[in-house]
């Protein structure tokens, strides 16, 4: 007869040795996936990083490329002009001693206006037409009003207004009339 004291493997044992080792395959498996997922993680990190780093690159190559062109454009403005800022030096020059010759003085200053004009005219600056036009609230500025029946209309200009390449800068600054314009 067999003592049940002694110890002899049992079918309970293997199943316990068994799911150890399972456990342990288990654990080894879970620690491979999380060294791999923190090799990605890096890897993904890193890759972000660079991305940054590229972004912030391109945003001041972008802003130093802006400021340049802007810079450009200001120079071929201020070239343009020159002979009119010479233009008025002459027209001030013509004004000082004591025999001043008025005349001289307004086609001087007649000049510099057709010429300071003609540049900005050329950068695509024009004047908002206004004096006996349909009033536009878009393009001209009423400080003034008359009562009438008829169509609001522009009857007289205090100040110009101006657009630049289409676009209102500064509205004119008008009387609206509903009367019948002579």
């Amino acid at each position: 007869m067999t003592d049940h004291n002694e110890s002899a493997p049992s079918l309970d044992d293997d199943v316990v040795d068994g799911s150890a080792a399972d456990d342990v395959q288990e654990i080894e498996a879970d620690l491979m996936q999380l060294t791999r997922l923190q090799s990605e993680r890096d890897e993904l990190l890193d890759a972000t990083r660079r991305l940054q780093a590229d972004f912030e690159n391109y945003r001041k190559r972008v802003l130093r490329e802006q400021t340049s062109i802007i810079e450009r454009a200001t120079e071929g403005l201020i070239e343009q002009l020159l002979p009119v800022l010479d233009s008025f030096e002459l027209a001030v020059r013509n004004l000082e001693g004591d025999d001043v010759d008025i005349e001289k003085v307004r086609k001087g200053v007649e000049l510099v206006y057709a010429e300071l004009f003609a540049v900005l005219e050329k950068s695509g600056l024009e004047r908002v037409q206004a004096l006996g036009e349909p009033f536009d609230p878009n393009e001209h500025e009423a400080v003034m009003q008359d009562d009438g029946e008829h169509e609001p209309m522009v009857g007289e200009v205090f100040r110009p207004g101006w657009k630049l390449k289409g676009r209102v800068m500064r509205p004119a600054m008008v009387k609206v009339t509903r009367e019948g314009l002579q």
